[in-house]
């Protein structure tokens, strides 16, 4: 039996695809095997988004090297965002790959398999792209150039996906896309998102679902009454501001002002009671004034986030930013705007989570780490608990005993 590998680096969407891909592998007779060294097809699904993800891929390709040097009938295969429609180059630049093909796709070379590939044991907690691509193309990302633009699945096809998931042991789904509030534009009908999440709500088996990325200028009202009204669609959302300027927010082409986007965090959290929110932030920007950085740091200050992902720009050949703005920014003060917000979320984080000490939250428990329990509250707070029993799968009262800005830790409530 051939033996295939899968290394996975980025976003959630490229996790979902690999966990898809390795279905379809075992569909076609293969089976898993932890290290790259025996592996008959080696899989590497790919991220560029930032730099530092880049250098990881092509750092894990030289590598792989001498893996083709000594065993020249395995098989290098590459996916993910490194991958656009000219792959010309990229044979050129890494001999040692046998096949590229694009995000969300299939290995061409081989057979198809004779049903979808659907995992036979899914997580716990699942992934389900919902829409491939985007529209949007702000001036610093790769991502619609490697992935396309957008194209929605079938609203049945999802409902169906869901349920037989549902089926095979799977408790909550989070859907995903580049921006799932741009779902079901290019249908027939022009269902919305809020159409499908009151759809997936009646799944009987189903106790969780979630969805991202959401982008601020698509965002709509019904989206957020469903999110409020729906028991099984979590208090959780995403949001991504990317800067609090104005003006670097127009160079990014964003779509929309700082002004649109506290009103719309406001509003969300009148209507979603106790909602928890994550935002997005790049930082070092070309041309980034100092007063600029500064009104990002004040309106995540003002407006205290859950969790704030931030990254420090980096130029991604073949976007507009890339082609057009000089990268001016030294590497020093990026990292500085970095960890500047970094030690103000850690702050606002802490708070946040001090909060919940001896409340009692609900856990999804979603596996083991370290010996302890792990699970993930409504609000997205990943919880850890001791217990001899087999938890996996189950809904836990959790008394929250300590907190942290990243976790929270306590002990089964009764």
């Amino acid at each position: 039996m051939p033996k295939y590998h899968i290394w996975t680096i980025g976003c959630q969407m490229n996790k979902a695809e690999s966990e898809r891909l390795a279905s379809y592998l075992e569909q076609l007779g293969y089976r898993p095997i932890a290290t790259a060294d025996e592996a008959d097809l080696i899989v590497l699904n790919s991220c560029v988004v930032r730099q530092s993800a880049e250098e990881r891929v092509v750092n894990k390709l030289q590598n792989l090297k001498q893996i083709k040097k000594t065993r020249p009938a395995a098989v290098i295969a590459v996916t993910g965002c490194l991958v656009n429609a000219d792959t010309a180059k990229l044979e050129q630049r890494f001999p040692q790959v046998d096949y590229f093909f694009r995000p969300g796709e299939y290995p061409q070379w081989l057979e198809s398999p004779p049903e979808p590939p659907l995992p036979e044991k899914p997580n716990v907690a699942a992934y389900v792209t919902i829409i491939q691509g985007c529209d949007n193309f702000c001036t610093y990302c790769i991502v619609p150039y490697r992935r396309g633009r957008e194209k929605s699945r079938p609203l049945e096809e999802i409902v169906k996906e869901v349920g037989e998931l549902v089926k095979r042991g799977t408790k909550e789904v989070t859907l995903l896309g580049q921006n799932v509030d741009s779902y079901g534009k290019d249908l027939p009908g022009k269902p919305d998102l809020a159409d499908l999440l009151y759809e997936l709500n009646t799944i009987e088996g189903l106790l969780r679902l979630r969805f991202l990325t959401n982008h601020p200028k698509d965002m709509s009202p019904r989206l957020i009454e469903a999110a409020a009204s729906l028991d099984k669609v979590c208090e959780q959302l995403n949001l991504p501001v990317q800067s609090g300027s104005n003006e670097t927010l127009k160079t990014m082409r964003r779509g929309y002002a700082v002004e649109h986007y506290r009103r719309l965090i406001n509003q969300i959290r009148r209507r979603v009671d106790g909602v928890a929110l994550s935002t997005d932030v790049l930082v070092g920007f070309p041309s980034e004034t100092e007063g600029q950085f500064r009104e990002t740091f004040d309106l995540l200050s003002e407006l205290k986030f859950d969790t704030v992902h931030v990254a420090a720009y980096s130029p991604r050949p073949g976007t507009l930013s890339a082609k057009e703005m000089e990268d001016n920014i030294p590497p020093a003060e990026k990292r500085r705007r970095l960890d500047e917000i970094e030690r103000l979320q850690e702050g606002i984080a802490s708070g946040i989570n001090a909060r919940l000490r001896n409340k009692v939250v609900e856990v999804l428990v979603e596996g083991k780490k370290g010996g302890r329990w792990q699970g993930r509250s409504r609000s997205g707070k990943l919880v850890f608990f001791d217990s001899s029993n087999d938890c996996l799968g189950k809904l836990m009262k959790i008394r929250v005993e300590k907190t942290s800005p990243w976790s929270l830790q306590g002990r089964i409530e009764g």
